[in-house]
């Protein structure tokens, strides 16, 4: 197999087909209608680097999975999971973080990169209260650049397209995999509890 290993390379292959709005379309800050995007944006894909490698978890929240408090700021709550903390631990060791974000369907997706800071500052914690509960931390996000991917991607997934959606009967349940991972392991139970378990911590 032949590999690629040097930058020219890459722009032998690719350099010519760069448009003058892939790189226009780059800000250093949120524009109205960027900021318009992203606030009704419900979920992302955040990346993060530390020294154990790269990350990339899933975020998602009601209203928004950001919140927009200026054109160089966003504020990103964590609320329940797993406890790993993969992400959080790459943060506060590693500014560097990337957000991508879907609207659900558009065909649009919005990409941002930036630095960002864990706090658990009671007062911030407060203002993201959620049927009585808040998260445990906020990663509080100083955009470095932002700017809307082509929509090629989405569109050529037909994600959006309903007559493509999975069938949840024919993919394995999350007590399957963990056994198939582990090996001893009670999938019917976990199976059996895990909506009614998840439902009552959701936030």
């Amino acid at each position: 197999m032949k590999i690629i290993s040097s930058i020219e390379e890459l722009n032998t292959i690719y350099g010519a087909g760069l448009s003058p709005a892939s790189v226009t379309k780059v800000t250093k800050q949120l524009t109205p209608l960027y900021r318009e995007m992203i606030e009704i944006s419900p979920f992302a894909a955040l990346a993060t680097v530390g020294p154990e490698g790269l990350d990339c978890s899933p975020r998602g929240d009601l209203g928004g999975v950001v919140r927009v408090i200026d054109d160089e700021t966003l504020h990103l709550p964590d609320w329940r999971g797993n406890n790993r903390v993969d992400s959080l631990s790459n943060i506060v060791r590693d500014p560097r973080l990337a957000l991508m974000l879907l609207i659900p369907g558009s065909n649009t997706t919005m990409r941002i990169n930036g630095r960002g800071v864990v706090s658990d500052d009671e007062a911030l914690l407060s203002s993201f209260e959620m049927d009585g509960k808040h998260p445990r931390t906020v990663v509080v996000m100083s955009i470095d650049e932002v700017y809307f991917q082509c929509a090629r991607a989405v569109m050529r997934a037909e994600l959006w397209n309903e007559e493509h959606f999975a069938d949840p009967a024919k993919l394995p349940t999350p007590g399957q995999m963990l056994k198939a991972a582990t090996g001893d392991f009670d999938q019917e139970t976990y199976d059996r509890e895990w909506p009614g378990r998840a439902a009552k911590t959701m936030w």
